[in-house]
């Protein structure tokens, strides 16, 4: 068994994974803001068509991966039976390739040509998605973040060059740089397998017993896969109700901002790939001061980067002026991240480490059929756009409501007050940027900002501490080498 995790080791971890997500924002980059100048608005609309249903094929393991998550998580590389889960590989791979046969022998006889594309790329992506998946959970559940951070950088990266290349090529076609993304898993799974020894192919366990553990992986894991999906699908279903109900060119200008919405929480993402192995090592009774300090930190530093909304919609109004339906929607779906980042960072993390999978999935299936109720109201029967996205920034603000109070009657905590503040700030912002010009919103949110920043200032000034101390750790640092 492995030891306990220091809080050196979270730290140098943390570093790492944020310094292979700095990579996928440089990518996003490309491909939020350098790829629509270049191409036209219908392939862009496909191009995220193809983003959003290659973005669920991850539902094709049938929680198998997360099982594999949740029963290996305090291993180490070494400890790991690799028969064992190297025949769970096996498995799954042949299953997701005989799905993604079945996916293009129908789409040749059922759609239209741009319809069969997509489903063809879709269905290829069964297979890269899942096996990649597979890979960097693999890094992530033996805590060997500096090889997760590489593989990350890989991937990215080559998507990126392969994106890049095809603009400078004046590539138009949508279906290129969807090949584009899915080659990039191919090439991190094949720089996986480098580091993942004995993890893919090679003699397994019989199949007898290979079936029994895929059961017993799949029952452990289903519910968090369900949990994690639906909560996806709340932000997912409302871009397919829309996707669904609306032009491809609304299609696109909303995915637009969705696309920008979702490089904030990059980083995010990089904290909470660290954070569950990382929880999981933890002695339970110091769970709940972790999660207080974690909170106080994430909150007033997210609510401080919407300002950067402002500045950025002039300049991206001066970049993609035909995009600027978008930052009207952007300026709706911006406040997700606040609510989305502790969904993702916290609230699911302890659910997991608690081992509380069926009450996250209750949670998110419960805010799922209420939003897609919902959606469905605004797209088909009131036909109004606007209505669908307040409803869902609503919903998600719900979601992590719901998930909050379920952990902190676990942990003991009580946070109604920061709930109230943090509603008053979303609308706050969303009603400053639908009904002030730009820098007169910019203005309000900031004079708002600074009233948030005195109530919370204890927790203010103990995040500036933390960068001051990590700041003087560097120059130390730097300070040690030129002696050196």
């Amino acid at each position: 068994m492995s030891h306990l995790v220091s809080n050196r080791k979270i730290a140098a971890n943390l570093i790492m994974s944020v310094l292979a997500q700095i990579i996928s924002i440089v990518v996003s980059f490309i491909l939020g803001f350098v790829v629509p100048k270049y191409i036209d608005e219908f392939q862009y609309s496909y191009w995220q068509t193809f983003i959003l249903y290659v973005g669920y094929v991850g539902v094709f393991h049938f929680g198998l991966l997360d099982g594999i998550v949740l029963r290996y998580s305090q291993y180490d590389f070494d400890e790991l039976d690799k028969p064992r889960v190297r025949s769970q590989f096996q498995l799954l791979l042949t299953f997701n390739s005989i799905l993604t046969l079945i996916g293009c022998i129908v789409s040749a006889f059922l759609f239209d040509i741009v319809t069969k594309e997509i489903v063809i790329l879709v269905s290829i992506g069964v297979i890269t998605k899942n096996i990649f998946t597979y890979t960097s959970y693999s890094f992530q559940i033996t805590n060997r973040i500096t090889k997760y951070a590489v593989l990350v950088i890989a991937q990215r990266a080559a998507y990126a060059l392969f994106v890049v290349f095809l603009l400078a090529c004046r590539v138009n076609d949508f279906y290129w740089y969807c090949i584009a993304d899915l080659f990039g898993d191919v090439f991190g799974i094949f720089l996986g397998a480098i580091f993942n020894r004995g993890m893919y192919f090679g003699k397994g366990i019989p199949i007898k017993e290979c079936l029994k553990e895929c059961w017993i992986n799949v029952s452990a894991g289903i519910m968090l896969m369900v949990a994690n999906f639906s909560s996806s699908l709340l932000v997912g279903g409302a871009k397919m109700m829309i996707q669904w109900r609306w032009d491809e060119l609304v299609f696109g200008q909303v995915s637009f901002s969705f696309s920008v919405s979702n490089l904030f929480l990059t980083f995010v993402t990089a904290i909470s790939v660290v954070l569950f192995p990382s929880l999981k090592r933890m002695k339970e009774e110091n769970l709940p001061d972790i999660y207080t300090k974690i909170r106080n930190i994430i909150s007033p530093l997210l609510f401080f980067a919407m300002i950067v909304y402002f500045p950025g919609c002039w300049i991206l109004e001066k970049w993609l002026p035909n995009y600027s339906d978008s930052l009207v929607y952007l300026g709706i779906l911006l406040p997700i991240i606040i609510f989305s980042s502790k969904v993702s960072l916290l609230t699911n993390n302890y659910l997991k480490a608690y081992r509380k999978e069926k009450l996250m999935l209750v949670i998110n299936v419960a805010s799922v059929l209420f939003g897609m109720a919902i959606f469905a109201i605004g797209a088909y029967i009131l036909n109004d756009l606007e209505f669908v996205l307040y409803f869902l920034v609503a919903v998600i603000m719900l979601r992590s409501v719901a998930s909050e109070i379920a952990v902190t009657r676990i942990i003991k905590k009580r946070i109604a007050k920061d709930f109230l503040i943090e509603f008053v700030m979303t609308v706050a912002f969303i009603v400053a940027v639908r009904c002030l010009e730009l820098w007169w919103a910019c203005l309000a949110y900031v004079c708002i900002f600074v009233i948030y920043a005195i109530i919370y200032r204890k927790s203010i000034a103990a995040l500036l501490h933390v960068f001051i101390n990590m700041l003087k750790r560097s120059k130390s640092g730097a300070d040690s080498r030129d002696k050196l």
